[in-house]
């Protein structure tokens, strides 16, 4: 039962209700004089460890709260000492954070993006940086999902690092592990009492990895050990003995970089992590590049090499892509009945195609769609960046990509989708570079009878007039689809599923929302209903309005120019040559 109840009064500030109950403290949102919305901290001092406490007696998570001002870090505001029930009670005032904790985001998507997860790990480094360099550093100890709020109060969100009570001068004696600490993002040496800035970026690290994948890393039931302490320890160290799996090796973005930085910042051995919160930042932009680490840390190396494996894509397929009707028509009865029946398609003498090229404006959903084609074909697939096939030496990246198509054999059937094609295969008539022609004609090669293989090869491009020509040709990408812009039926379709699992209000006028957002493009429309959500969360509102929506379309603006798309038309029309009566009947698919 809460300590506060709603509506007390407290030396000017008024209780709205309990947010969290920790061991030692309860938070709180409350209001002040002026009716400004604030948290407060109530910390009963009888619970807290000795360690708690300064050399003075003073509760040491205020002094240290004190210090705190940085647009990273919860804000100080105020703080007064209680006596309730015959106890003394110290609270620290902060300021309100309109958002979500980490935690809370995850549950609610379900998933985080590479990007997303680097901005708010990127967040959380910056304000370590602030901490870790005071005059008498400060070390936060307990950085976790739950510890870490997203301020949704502007169109930028904000990562915040919340709650210091188990901080600690760098330089006192620790001694002890506390009840209710995250034994999955406690580095090694914290489990001994050693703390030091790398204790927390090991904390980041699995930070970075719970973001990406939906649990921490090492993860295992703990139940049959939440009564004895120290089983529950030895059990957690016992299991970092096994290689540390990456769980979704195909994530979109998820590249070599990254994962070698995850692997660094959740080293066992302290002298392999990165020395400071800005290393491990410059890590994170690709500033600095982190190399795998040696043999020797066995544990932390196992699975960089496992990217290469293809992945079977599980979800709903073509039901999560807005409109596109035909399109989805026509891969149907030319890609995926082949691949779902092979022995039909055999006795005929039917194989997949060897390729498909995707092109058209940038922003049209590319990516998105090869994803969800793979999705409702039900096989293997792998995302390839044009990284994924650069190397530093002469001829290896003909060697990356031998591997690539080796891996996607011994998976067959496989879909390789290849983003920005041009870049990987570009016209061999304009280049100089020896090696990269090399390269195109390794790719040449491999595309070569590839789909009696069960290799399915999917290119992106928003360049189609800089691939090699002979990639163009029949037995290559064959088969070519233009993804243009969404119509009206389709953008109605992107609004209604954007807008489903959203708390919305009655009369929602998709096909007026439609008709309002011409030649914008998915992820503008994307876009517009987070910005609508945003504001209907920062003005108390409760459900989305039509009125909002509206009112968001009026302040923005399509991604893409009208003369952008007459740009990328006319390249269609060039590059198809003569249009077929399919071709203008359908306005998508193109053979």
């Amino acid at each position: 039962m809460p300590i506060l109840s709603k509506n007390q009064k407290i030396n000017g500030y008024t209780v709205v209700f309990l947010v969290k109950q920790g061991m030692c403290a309860e938070t709180y949102r409350v209001k002040d004089g002026l009716g400004n919305n604030l948290f407060l901290k109530l910390i009963n001092c009888a619970k807290l460890h000795h360690s708690q406490f300064d050399d003075d007696g003073n509760v040491l998570e205020l002094q240290i709260t004190k210090q705190l001002k940085h647009p990273n870090i919860t804000m100080y505001r105020d703080n007064l000492t209680l006596q309730l029930n015959g106890q003394r009670f110290v609270c620290i005032v902060f300021d309100f954070i309109a958002g979500e904790t980490a935690a809370q985001y995850l549950t609610r998507e379900q998933t985080c993006s590479v990007y997303q997860a680097k901005q708010i790990v990127a967040g959380v480094l910056n304000g370590l940086k602030c901490i870790h360099n005071f005059s008498r550093p400060v070390i936060h100890n307990e950085l976790t999902i739950q510890n870490v709020m997203l301020d949704l109060s502007s169109e930028i969100v904000v990562p915040k690092i919340i709650d210091f009570g188990h901080a600690r001068y760098i330089d006192q004696n620790f001694g002890f592990i506390k009840e209710g600490v995250n034994p999955f993002y406690t580095a090694p040496e914290a489990f001994n009492g050693i703390f030091s800035p790398q204790t927390d970026l090991f904390s980041v690290g699995a930070l970075l990895y719970h973001l990406l994948f939906g649990l921490p890393p090492y993860f295992m039931d703990l139940s049959l050990f939440q009564k004895e302490r120290i089983l529950l320890i030895d059990a957690v160290q016992e299991g970092r003995q096994k290689p540390l799996k990456i769980l979704d090796a195909n994530k979109f973005e998820l590249d070599e970089q990254l994962i070698n930085t995850i692997h660094k910042a959740l080293s066992l051995d302290i002298d392999s992590r990165f020395k400071s919160a800005d290393e491990f930042l410059k890590a994170l932009n690709g500033e600095i590049k982190v190399l795998k680490l040696s043999n020797e840390d066995k544990v932390n190396t196992s699975l960089v090499e496992n990217t290469c494996v293809p992945v079977r894509k599980v979800g709903k397929g073509f039901a999560d892509v807005a409109g596109m009707v035909d399109l989805k028509v026509q891969l149907q009865s030319d890609v995926i009945d082949l691949l779902q029946h092979p022995e039909q398609a055999k006795e005929l003498g039917l194989f997949i195609p060897n390729g498909l090229l995707f092109y058209g404006p940038p922003g049209c959903g590319k990516t998105f769609f090869a994803e969800k084609f793979a999705e409702e074909a039900g096989i293997h697939y792998r995302y390839i960046k044009c990284s994924d096939v650069a190397s530093p030496y002469i001829h290896g990246g003909q060697g990356k990509i031998a591997a690539i198509f080796d891996d996607a054999r011994k998976n067959a059937p496989t879909i390789l989708f290849f983003d920005e094609i041009d870049a990987m295969i570009k016209d061999r008539s304009r280049q100089t570079n020896v090696s990269e022609a090399g390269e195109v004609n390794e790719f040449l090669a491999q595309l070569n009878n590839c789909g009696q293989n069960g290799v399915l090869v999917i290119g992106a491009t928003n360049k189609p007039t800089e691939i090699d020509k002979a990639a163009l040709r029949a037995g290559r990408l064959e088969l070519k689809y233009y993804i243009p812009q969404p119509d009206k039926e389709t953008r109605k379709s992107m609004f209604e599923l954007n807008l489903q699992k959203r708390k919305v209000d009655f009369g929602i006028d998709y096909e007026r929302l439609a008709l309002l957002t011409e030649n914008y493009i998915s992820a503008d429309i994307k876009l517009i209903v987070d910005m609508a959500a945003r504001l209907t969360f920062r003005r108390k509102m409760g459900k989305i309005t039509m009125n909002v929506l509206e009112e968001v379309i009026k302040t923005s603006k399509p991604s893409i120019s009208i003369d952008v798309i007459h740009e990328h038309e006319a390249i269609r029309d060039k590059f198809l040559g003569i249009k077929t009566k399919f071709d203008q009947r359908r306005k998508i698919g193109f053979n």
